[in-house]
């Protein structure tokens, strides 16, 4: 975390509900939310405060022209999109380049050892919805400063998300009541989220990264596929975790922020599946490059690629990596697969079998597509993927699973992979806990992870690097 765990989980979260709690005046309430997002932000990388602050600035400055409906709007939208677009680029793909260009041209251009600042991908896209809604209609804006700087900046998901649109908060902001029980309901979220990053996500985790140090010996297939299947619950345990504390912060400040994942490992297609996964950046692609490009409004070919250049757009804005644009590209052709029949997910859901079929088709180009997202290059993931089906059993390969493979890894990773599904919808559609139930779990959760965190088990937010 930006913070220490430990100091934010028992000085600054606590200090800022607490002052907004005491605080009657909304304005006062958005003015402390608006200046603790910053000291967050400022504890993680000081030196780019300015640079966020110039960021939302030049939105602000956008969105003021744009709402007293200047003239030249488009001139104006046409700027800011191209000024967010250049900060991310320089910022994060600089070096990408350069390499690339050393390589093909085989010069020896300098590397700039730019550090990547944190949420930049995140807090870049929220700024330019905001100026492309204010361009669409712009009584959706605002003149009031504060309003959009909160808006931005609040840390809950500043830096990983998920990606709110300011028409979706801006009465949030403007009017909000934060009763008991709306505020129980976000504490017993964000510790459920705290729980599946501590207590699931860092355990595959571990396991994850111990199989993936063994690719450049002798691999083992064994090995491999733990890797591969670790890494696919880790992804999604760590990021879905996240966006559950953010959820559950927002409840507890009278903000609600939509879902961000809808149990994408249940999913019977790969188009279902980007329904379901990372649903904050899908829409936003979907609404802001895909229809306006045409969508599927001029022909099937169109759509087609129209559907590649935003999952092309999708892999690059997670980093610059070429593992990156081909798991963009791969799931833009499976989806337009299924989109012409090619891979007929629609027929076989009709029956009992082909839903199995196609959970385990889904889930099978997830986990390999995965593998090669988590490789540090193309090759390392090809070299993966090639392990998990023609390596053999090896002796090393067996002592590194009986060293890791312990009965309580065992036991979590059973249950992560058990509950990433479509069981935990159905179990709360049957199941209704009361609230003293739920609020001794969350209080036992809570428990189980200060003492992960005592013996130094938490890693950084996997979505942070993005």
């Amino acid at each position: 975390m930006v913070f220490s765990s430990a100091i934010f989980l028992f000085a600054f979260l606590p200090l800022c509900f607490l002052l907004t709690r005491l605080t009657k005046n909304l304005r006062a309430q958005n003015l402390i939310l608006a200046a603790a997002s910053l000291v967050f932000y400022a504890f993680g990388q000081l030196q780019y405060l300015p640079l966020f602050l110039l960021s939302v600035l030049v939105n602000y400055l956008a969105g003021l022209l744009l709402t007293s409906r200047f003239p030249k709007n488009r001139l104006v939208l046409t700027a800011a999109v191209i000024l967010n677009l250049a900060v991310l680029g320089v910022f994060k793909y600089t070096d990408f380049v350069l390499q690339n260009l050393n390589d093909a041209l085989g010069t020896s251009l300098p590397m700039t050892g730019i550090v990547l600042p944190i949420g930049i991908s995140f807090f870049t896209f929220q700024g330019l919805s905001y100026v492309i809604d204010t361009y669409r209609e712009p009584e959706g804006g605002t003149k009031d400063f504060l309003k959009l700087l909160l808006y931005i900046a609040f840390f809950p998901q500043l830096i990983a998300g998920p990606i709110v649109k300011y028409h979706d908060i801006a009465a949030q902001i403007d009017a909000r009541v934060t009763t008991p029980e709306e505020s129980a309901a976000g504490i017993r979220r964000f510790i459920r989220g705290l729980a599946r990053k501590l207590l699931i996500a860092d355990t595959v985790g571990y396991l994850a990264d111990a199989a993936y140090a063994t690719l450049s010996g002798t691999p083992d297939t064994r090995v491999m596929w733990l890797g591969a299947l670790c890494y696919t619950l880790q992804i999604y345990y760590d990021f879905s975790g996240y966006s559950d504390m953010a959820i559950g912060m927002g409840h507890m400040f009278g903000f609600t922020i939509r879902e961000n994942f809808l149990f994408p490992y249940g999913a019977g297609s790969i188009k279902e599946f980007w329904r379901r996964w990372h649903v904050s950046l899908s829409t936003w692609f979907k609404e802001y490059l895909y229809i306006p490009l045409g969508g599927n409004r001029k022909g099937r070919a169109r759509a087609a690629l129209n559907r590649f250049v935003v999952f092309l757009c999708t892999g690059v804005w997670h980093g610059a990596n070429w593992t990156f644009v081909f798991w963009g590209l791969a799931h833009g052709l499976l989806s337009s697969a299924e989109d012409w029949g090619l891979i007929p997910t629609k027929k076989l859901q009709q029956k009992p079998w082909g839903r199995i079929l196609c959970r385990v088709y889904t889930m099978l180009c997830v986990t390999l597509l995965f593998a090669i997202f988590r490789a540090d290059t193309l090759a390392d993931g090809f070299r993966l993927i090639a392990a998990l089906f023609t390596s053999t059993f090896t002796a090393e390969g067996s002592l590194l699973l009986a060293k890791v493979l312990s009965p309580a890894a065992v036991l979590i990773t059973a249950l992560a992979a058990l509950l990433s599904g479509n069981l935990v919808p159905k179990l709360r559609e049957r199941v209704k806990l009361p609230e003293a139930v739920a609020d001794a779990l969350s209080l036992l959760l809570f428990l189980l992870c200060m003492l992960c965190l005592s013996k130094g088990g938490f890693h950084p937010f996997i979505y942070f690097q993005f």
